[in-house]
């Protein structure tokens, strides 16, 4: 198993009636406003068309494609398709405004955009603005031809390492950034969710995951529906978070585990008692930011632990606070497991004293410490083959091929960082000496 489309295909063969995608009932919504569910069967002969009409266009390793296809199902019938002819995918945020939507096709060197019908007015506008042509096409209905990419695919099969999407950041310190994750990202990241243990308990084939996040962020669109993937199990995506409609929604689609974020238990205690919200059916939910004194009033009004976890897009896997006895009225996400492995240090990277301040740095155990992270930003990759084929003459440019060939040559085990050393000092990996190999 080498992508995400090779584990779909492999779960869909195996358990084709299951269901894989739920979208529920949402009357007056631009799509399936008397909800819909997919099975893996139906879902893959949805896939394995796109899959041919982007093959036929000529699209293939290497190529990206951006998808604003806001949480609608279809979403994964493209991605899917694409990550099986070795593409990757850019998710749009469907709020984006016009420059930073230009920003993000620009900076992504995007081949095509695959839109829905509301927006491609918005994407042909911003395609008219990008230095280089963007064909834009509608989801609702793609041409009989595809346009074609400019460039031609990479040479090889996609595989572990091939890219799977470019996911771009809030940009809270600057411009977003291009997160590039892969096949191996997005398969690790799903499997350690399905073996977290404790109260995150996955039964394969009886599971219904409703996710309300946006698919353009990693916590829906990786680590959930990957999980759901590897343990042939339901994806329900509401189109957004709604207090008002979620018991309702909870109800009607059988959701066994909820997704939520700090905003949503507040939320949704301040809502009057309805029946719905003690005729669920959920086990737990996963999130992160509850306030610790709403914490317990939510678990017993609710009836179903919150389990509080930590992640970021950068690392892939999640630290969970789901082994009792939890710390439910602190702001605890749990300790680290396996292999990876967390520590709380100071400025000189030295592990601070138990209840004192200081900065958490994660890492992979063993002889890479970012194994199944991400592969890096996207200026990264640009400039490791800058920093390979061509001898800079500034300063800069010159230090940073110094240090990069170290690693080459001196040691595989230190200086990863291609454009800034500062993921070194976290991981414990710079090149000053007595830091943390």
């Amino acid at each position: 198993m080498h992508t995400v489309f090779d584990a779909f295909v492999a779960t869909a063969e195996g358990a084709s009636d299951h269901a894989f995608l739920c979208a529920p009932p949402a009357p007056g919504r631009a799509y399936h406003p008397r909800g819909v569910e997919f099975t893996y069967g139906a879902a893959l002969a949805e896939v394995r068309g796109l899959r041919e009409r982007y093959g036929a266009a000529g699209y293939g390793h290497g190529h990206r494609v951006a998808l604003l296809l806001e949480n609608r199902p279809e979403f994964f019938f493209h991605s899917l398709a694409l990550n099986g002819l070795g593409c990757g995918i850019v998710p749009i945020n469907p709020d984006y405004r016009h420059d930073e939507m230009l920003y993000q096709v620009e900076h992504a060197e995007a081949d095509l955009a695959v839109v829905v019908g509301s927006r491609r007015a918005d994407l042909e506008t911003v395609a008219r603005a990008r230095l280089k042509p963007l064909s834009v096409v509608e989801a609702e209905a793609l041409p009989a031809r595809l346009p074609r990419p400019g460039p031609a695919p990479r040479a090889g099969r996609a595989g572990l390492d091939t890219e799977c999407s470019l996911l771009y950041t809030s940009g809270t310190t600057g411009r977003p950034k291009g997160c590039i994750l892969t096949n191996f990202y997005y398969l690790t990241a799903g499997a350690w969710y399905r073996d977290l243990g404790g109260l995150v308990t996955i039964e394969r084939g009886r599971e219904r995951i409703l996710n309300p996040l946006p698919l353009f962020h990693m916590n829906n669109q990786a680590v959930t529906a990957t999980c759901a993937i590897l343990t042939a199990n339901c994806l329900i995506l509401p189109e957004r978070f709604s207090p008002g409609r979620w018991w309702a929604d909870v109800v009607a689609t059988r959701a066994t585990i909820i997704h939520y974020l700090g905003v949503v238990p507040p939320l949704l205690l301040n809502q009057a008692p309805v029946p719905e919200e003690r005729r669920h059916t959920v086990k737990f939910g996963l999130g992160a930011g509850i306030e610790p004194e709403l914490h317990p009033l939510f678990e017993k009004r609710f009836g179903f632990p919150l389990v509080e976890v930590w992640g970021m897009t950068e690392t892939g896997r999640i630290l969970a606070d789901s082994v009792e006895p939890r710390q439910i009225t602190t702001r605890a996400f749990g300790r680290p497991q396996g292999e990876l492995e967390a520590r709380v240090v100071d400025a000189e990277d030295r592990e601070v004293a138990r209840g004192a301040e200081g900065e958490l740095v994660v890492r992979c155990a063993g002889p890479d410490p970012r194994r199944g992270f991400f592969a890096g930003y996207l200026v990264y990759d640009l400039t490791h083959y800058y920093l390979h084929h061509f001898r800079p003459r500034g300063p800069l440019g010159r230090a940073l091929r110094e240090r990069h060939m170290r690693h080459h040559f001196q040691d595989e085990t230190r200086g990863f960082g291609i454009s800034a050393p500062y993921w070194d000092e976290i991981f414990g990996t710079s090149w000053r000496e007595g830091r943390r190999n």
